[in-house]
C-alpha cells in the first residue's frame, strides 16, 4: 500500500503554483515560470494542422492587448490526429510566418498518454470551478492567476477573445 501511494505521488508533481515549473522554448532556451509572477497566464496546447488553428491570431491579439498583466504560452503537441508533425523550427516559423506569434512558443510535448510532461500532469489534476481530467483536444486553455494558481480551464471551442475569457483577467 505504502508503494502504490509512493507512486501516486511521483505521477503528479507537487507543486505549489505553476511558478515551480520551468521549461524549454521552441529554441531550447528555458521559460522560467517564476518569472511570471505577477501576472496571470494563459497556456494553450496548440497544432498547425488542427480546425482551431486560426486561434493562434486571437491569442496574438489577445496578448498585445493585455501583456500588461497576461503571459499567452503556446505548448505544441501531437496528441491529437497527428496534426502537429513539425519540428521545434517548423513549429515556431508556422507560428511567426501565419500569425504573427510574437508570446513564447513552448517545445513541442506531449499532453497526454503516458509520456505526458510533468506541467501538463499539474495543470490537469488541478482542482478549478469549470472541469478536471484529461485534455479532450487541441487548443485547450488554462488560466493562471497571478499566484500561479490555476482559476479556469477552457474547451478547444472557446476563443481567445471571448469574453469568459477576458472577463477574467
Amino acid at each position: 500500500m505504502l508503494q502504490l501511494l509512493l507512486a501516486l505521488l511521483l505521477l503528479v508533481p507537487q507543486a505549489n503554483s505553476i511558478h515551480a515549473f520551468k521549461v524549454k522554448d521552441a529554441d531550447g532556451k528555458t521559460i522560467d515560470f517564476s518569472a511570471f509572477k505577477g501576472k496571470k497566464i494563459l497556456i494553450v496546447n496548440t497544432a498547425s494542422e488542427c480546425g482551431y488553428t486560426p486561434q493562434y491570431e486571437a491569442l496574438q491579439e489577445l496578448y498585445i492587448k493585455y501583456r500588461h498583466k497576461l503571459v499567452v504560452i503556446a505548448f505544441p503537441a501531437n496528441n491529437f490526429g497527428g496534426q502537429e508533425p513539425g519540428t521545434n523550427a517548423e513549429i515556431k516559423a508556422f507560428c511567426s510566418k501565419n500569425y504573427q506569434v510574437t508570446f513564447p512558443v513552448a517545445s513541442k510535448i506531449s499532453v497526454k498518454g503516458d509520456d505526458m510532461a510533468p506541467l501538463f500532469k499539474w495543470l490537469t489534476s488541478q482542482s478549478n470551478p469549470d472541469f478536471a481530467g484529461d485534455i479532450n483536444w487541441n487548443f485547450e486553455k488554462f488560466l493562471l492567476d497571478e499566484n500561479g494558481k490555476l482559476i479556469h480551464r477552457y474547451r478547444s471551442k472557446v476563443k481567445p477573445l471571448d469574453p469568459v475569457i477576458t472577463n477574467a483577467l
